[in-house]
């Protein structure tokens, strides 16, 4: 195995604590009861659309993002272990690299998969299946890239995370215009109402922003944490 085959591995250790993944499984498998119960009443496309936005795209996926990829460098950096994955001889990019498929291998199957089974256990259409996989894996994308940044950055990376998911997202956005553009949500959730065709709140972005521009954010953040662990200030 290579430097960079340990790096990843290390990296999934770090990440993938058991209380982490019994929580996040938990919060996702409680999604999926809830949503086994309202498809009882309505089995609609527009019910199955509406409940990926409101719990996948918007409590699950960024959840779930945050907890695991600000622990990337952020447990390290508490630690104080940073150091040691920092002398490691590769470069910063895979370094970087390593935390980010590893995040994104914890996440995939809390996440994404929980989100196209809504419309299964909901008994919905299915063709919401796919759209529902594509909004939650560029979101899940956008948002590691970002968290993973963030973790990097600062030390109370929970903290300011959560108030961006739920602060901001979950009101500032409300309000629509340039705030809501600044909401990783409301691209995920464009992505579903240009699939479906099912509107949401948010504002209206239609492709190919509404999947370009997270994808664009995730290449500016991941590029932020590769210049900071450049940096030879690194606790």
């Amino acid at each position: 195995m290579g430097p960079f085959g340990a790096l990843y591995l290390t990296q999934l250790r770090i990440q993938a604590t058991r209380a982490r993944l019994l929580s996040l499984a938990a919060l996702g498998a409680a999604g999926l009861g809830i949503a086994a119960l309202v498809g009882r009443q309505n089995t609609t496309l527009a019910a199955g659309a509406e409940f990926v936005a409101v719990f996948g795209l918007a409590v699950l996926l960024p959840i779930t993002a945050l907890v695991v990829s600000s622990a990337g460098f952020g447990d390290t950096i508490d630690d104080g272990t940073l150091v040691y994955l920092w002398m490691r001889p590769v470069a910063r990019w895979q370094l970087a690299l390593a935390a980010l498929l590893a995040a994104l291998t914890i996440a995939t199957p809390l996440t994404v998969l929980p989100a196209a089974l809504v419309p299964v256990v909901m008994g919905s259409p299915s063709t919401l299946v796919l759209p529902a996989l594509s909004a939650a894996t560029i979101g899940l994308i956008a948002y590691c890239c970002i968290f993973l940044a963030l973790g990097l950055r600062s030390k109370r990376a929970l903290m300011w995370g959560l108030l961006y998911i739920f602060i901001w997202e979950g009101f500032v956005a409300q309000a629509g215009g340039n705030s809501a553009r600044l909401a990783v949500r409301a691209y995920t959730q464009a992505v579903l109402t240009n699939a479906t065709g099912v509107a949401f709140d948010l504002t209206t972005i239609d492709p190919p922003w509404s999947w370009g521009v997270p994808l664009a954010v995730a290449a500016v953040a991941f590029a932020y944490t590769v210049r900071r662990l450049g940096h030879h200030d690194i606790p």
